[in-house]
């Protein structure tokens, strides 16, 4: 599957045992060619509260396709993720919504 910046992908995560893992969607920051792996953030359904670091994302901003829920970017936790990680693609986000989110992961690491 190819994977491009502002898609938004499900990944399956293994813990330390190798034996269980967890799925979790992320948002591509960056795809990392010509290696097999991409800067990522990490989304998560708890919008109960929000951090600075924590922007919303829904549906609204989407360009194609969509997530199960209203969630939130963390971008604290950015990290490299492994293409092989990638289970399927939720859909794109809209170049304006993406925009927005550099401005603010730009922000919050001084770059």
């Amino acid at each position: 599957m190819e994977i491009r910046a502002k898609d938004v992908v499900l990944c399956e995560f293994y813990f330390s045992d190798m034996q269980s893992s967890k799925k979790r969607p992320v948002l591509v920051l960056k795809d990392n060619l010509p290696y097999n792996d991409f800067i990522a953030i990490p989304i998560s359904s708890q919008i109960q509260k929000l951090n600075l670091d924590e922007q919303i994302i829904d549906n609204s901003h989407f360009a194609n396709g969509a997530i199960p829920k209203p969630s939130k970017l963390m971008l604290r936790k950015t990290f490299v993720v492994s293409k092989n990680a990638v289970i399927k693609r939720y859909g794109t986000i809209s170049t304006d919504s993406f925009k927005r989110y550099k401005t603010s992961f730009c922000r919050y690491f001084e770059c």
